[in-house]
């Protein structure tokens, strides 16, 4: 009878832990990353994130502004382009990214909500996100600059 349950339980743990967060899109772990993975690989026939721009001059707003900026780029590559992830340098500022791959020629854009709220200064405040993809090199980092008013 031991064995039945610890079976049943066995059972469980693998069938709960296998249906994933139920989100879809793609996940970090999902990224066959070329400066990660094992044995060699073509440079020729990755995908290339190119942006129209990596860093945005925000000017001066007051504290408790939101700045809004959309971070377009272009698959310039020959692969599928895949996002796995984006990081920020604060928890006040929100990327949102595509999850799902984009195809060679195609664009997208990675939308960023700043919100400015405590974050008045003497000096310049600079926020980034960095973008993990499977490019090479993997990280891209994008830039939110400008000086908030208290």
């Amino acid at each position: 009878m031991k064995k039945i349950i610890i079976a049943l339980v066995a059972a469980s743990v693998l069938v709960f832990n296998s249906c994933g967060d139920g989100k879809g899109g793609i996940n970090a772990g999902d990224v066959n990353n070329p400066a990660t993975a094992s044995g060699d690989y073509d440079p020729e026939t990755l995908p290339k994130m190119e942006f129209e721009t990596v860093e945005y001059n925000y000017g001066t707003i007051q504290e408790g502004d939101h700045v809004k900026f959309n971070f377009k780029f272009k698959n310039t590559g020959k692969g599928n382009l895949i996002i796995a992830d984006t990081k920020t340098s604060c928890g006040c500022t929100v990327p949102e990214y595509p999850e799902e791959p984009i195809s060679p020629g195609d664009s997208g854009e990675i939308k960023v909500d700043f919100d400015s709220a405590n974050k008045g200064s003497d000096g310049e405040v600079v926020k980034t996100i960095t973008v993990i993809a499977n490019t090479q090199p993997n990280k891209i980092i994008l830039k939110l600059r400008g000086f908030v008013k208290k």
